[in-house]
């Protein structure tokens, strides 16, 4: 699942870099926990919550149905 979830990462990471940010994968546990971390802007700022929520853990979701939730690993 890890493979998955890298490529799915590739697709969002441009619209991250567009805006100063990145992120990085950290771990994938088996019970479908993606653990990230965002880098640059995203790593300070106020509305990454949302970004890594509304955004990455939904598309997430969305394209790996294994996946449970994304959280913070900082």
């Amino acid at each position: 699942m890890k493979e998955k979830v890298q490529e799915v990462l590739e697709m969002i990471r441009p619209s991250l870099q567009a805006d100063g940010g990145d992120v990085e994968l950290v771990d994938v546990t088996e019970d479908g926990i993606v653990k990230l971390k965002l880098t640059g802007q995203c790593a300070g700022c106020p509305m990454s919550t949302m970004t890594l929520k509304n955004g990455i853990e939904r598309i997430m979701k969305q394209e790996i149905p294994e996946v449970k939730e994304v959280v913070r690993a900082d």
